[in-house]
């Protein structure tokens, strides 16, 4: 009976000692999900499958890209907030990912997720959206869109990337800026919204740089403005908002981010390879091929632009108001 004990007490050292050993390996020893709020094709994706693969090659381990759309982008932001804290669960997100916990206020419903529930890692890029017709369309300008909208008030279909996410807001604010009505076609994501403009299925939609410039050097759709401070350098012959008389600046941005409550030193990983990935030849030729220019910031600088743009689109969301 006493061998017996002997015996099993030597077992419950080794177990803790082998548990100890598991918690100890350095991070990461498996491989890690990134969820991309949003469909294939559309800006979070196409940032985040370079980013992941330049981080796997960096952190030694494979990083599995899982696309969750839905409810302009809500739907993955909520998965990547219930996460195990742990690092192995990272999120590719855009601009949108501030406005839905200030959407959900307005509606009158529990939230689905906050901000809190994220750590910030670090901005990838901030890129000017860009408002996108069928080439032969009536309208050649953007002055054209708005006196039609206005003699037909909620005839013009647009497509977003779902409700309250990141083309929904851009265009609720040009709208808000014209005072005009639009009919808000609501997709699972900017690829969809995309594909549905080439196929006539709507009449307006909003793209980053990068899913609209293709396009409209193809001659398939054309830009009758962006969202910039300036013009943009890839289409250089496209006014701003500004430009053309509507107080509109809306920039498109990607971002990393962690479930809120990870280790210290996880975190210090997870920024350290975002940093050397955005320098990778391979991640800047993608991101070049795309017309994306990359704006990185990490830490204190992050945080603060966070919150400076969510504080701006939250405002655009309470003109907004309820929205079904």
């Amino acid at each position: 009976m006493k061998l017996s004990r002997i015996f099993a007490a030597a077992l419950a050292s080794v177990a803790v000692l082998v548990g100890a050993q598991a918690q100890a390996q350095p991070y990461p020893s498996k491989p890690i999900t990134m969820i991309v709020p949003f469909a294939p094709g559309g800006i979070a994706d196409i940032t985040g499958r370079p980013l992941a693969a330049a981080m796997a090659r960096l952190l030694g381990q494979n990083i599995v890209v899982d696309n969750k759309p839905g409810a302009g982008g809500a739907v993955g932001h909520a998965l990547a907030a219930k996460a195990k804290p742990d690092g192995y669960t990272i999120m590719t997100a855009l601009s949108s990912i501030t406005v839905i916990p200030e959407a959900d206020k307005v509606n009158g419903r529990p939230a689905s997720y906050q901000m809190s529930d994220f750590t910030p890692i670090a901005l990838i890029s901030a890129d000017p959206t860009v408002l996108l017709v069928p080439y032969d369309s009536p309208w050649k300008t953007l002055r054209d869109l708005v006196e039609d909208a206005k003699a037909r008030p909620g005839k013009i279909s647009y497509g977003t990337s779902g409700l309250y996410g990141t083309t929904h807001t851009c265009l609720e604010m040009f709208a808000q800026a014209a005072g005009i009505k639009m009919l808000h076609v609501p997709y699972s994501g900017g690829g969809p919204s995309m594909t549905a403009l080439l196929a006539n299925q709507i009449n307006v939609t909003a793209q980053s740089p990068g899913v609209a410039n293709p396009h409209v050097k193809s001659g398939r759709v054309r830009a009758l403005a962006s969202w910039g401070a300036q013009r943009l350098p890839s289409i250089a012959e496209v006014p701003t908002m500004r430009e053309s008389g509507y107080d509109a600046e809306f920039y498109i941005w990607a971002a990393l981010f962690t479930p809120a409550g990870i280790p210290a030193e996880v975190r210090e990983r997870l920024t350290v390879a975002v940093r050397q990935a955005v320098q990778s030849q391979d991640f800047q030729k993608a991101m070049t091929g795309m017309n994306t220019p990359i704006n990185f910031k990490e830490g204190k600088d992050f945080e603060s632009f966070l919150q400076s743009d969510g504080t701006r689109l939250a405002e655009v969301v309470r003109k907004m108001g309820k929205t079904e």
